[in-house]
């Protein structure tokens, strides 16, 4: 799997003279940003990169995996993973409480997702590529989910749509792909590795 990976990467970037290339993972909070870009950095450096947590907004700041190595025969490439804090339009502190969290620590983890908000946006500027991710079990036409595609294509970054919790019960993917039918759709578990390979291909074959 490790084999195809690096050569399905080193297709990816091919095409670029920069050595340096910064895959981004968009999506609003608890889709699986991280539980996917912990599935990506295994394969490619054999470490996670992220924590995780059914709190929403566990990701507060963008978490990096510079100089990923891919090596394909006699080539080498460098790639930076970067993992996203979730987007919301509104980060309340109440999101918190309700899974245990003292009023003040929630109050400190809302303004820090906030912030976590504004600097993944900025990051809009610094990405390739984008993996947006979605929760496959909730109803993907959102004001929040419409917003990250909208700005995405209007910065013309390369948009991979991912369909995530596919190994659910009441995983509906095909919502996803109504939504949003403008971009190819891969459905994924990320937890149980479902389709990652399928993922990489469709990286390759759309985004290159």
């Amino acid at each position: 799997m490790i084999g195809k990976l690096k050569e399905i990467f080193s297709d990816f970037f091919s095409n670029s003279e920069d050595e340096d290339k910064s895959i981004g993972i968009y999506g609003p909070p608890n889709a699986g940003k991280s539980t996917l870009a912990n599935q990506i950095s295994l394969d490619l450096t054999g470490e996670e990169m992220s924590d995780i947590s059914e709190v929403p907004h566990e990701t507060r700041a963008v978490e990096r995996k510079e100089q990923a190595t891919l090596e394909t025969g006699d080539q080498e490439l460098e790639i930076n993973l970067l993992d996203m804090p979730g987007i919301s339009t509104n980060v309340d502190f109440k999101d918190f409480t309700e899974h245990g969290l003292e009023e003040e620590e929630a109050k400190g983890r809302a303004k820090e997702a906030t912030k976590g908000i504004v600097e993944a946006i900025k990051y809009l500027d610094d990405v390739d590529a984008c993996l947006v991710i979605f929760d496959a079990t909730e109803d993907p036409y959102t004001q929040v989910n419409v917003t990250i595609i909208g700005n995405l294509e209007a910065k013309d970054i390369p948009i991979l749509v991912v369909a995530n919790k596919i190994d659910l019960d009441d995983a509906e993917p095909e919502r996803v792909r109504d939504a949003f039918p403008q971009h190819p759709v891969v459905e994924i578990s990320a937890k149980e590795g479902e389709n990652i390979d399928k993922l990489y291909e469709e990286i390759v074959e759309r985004l290159s």
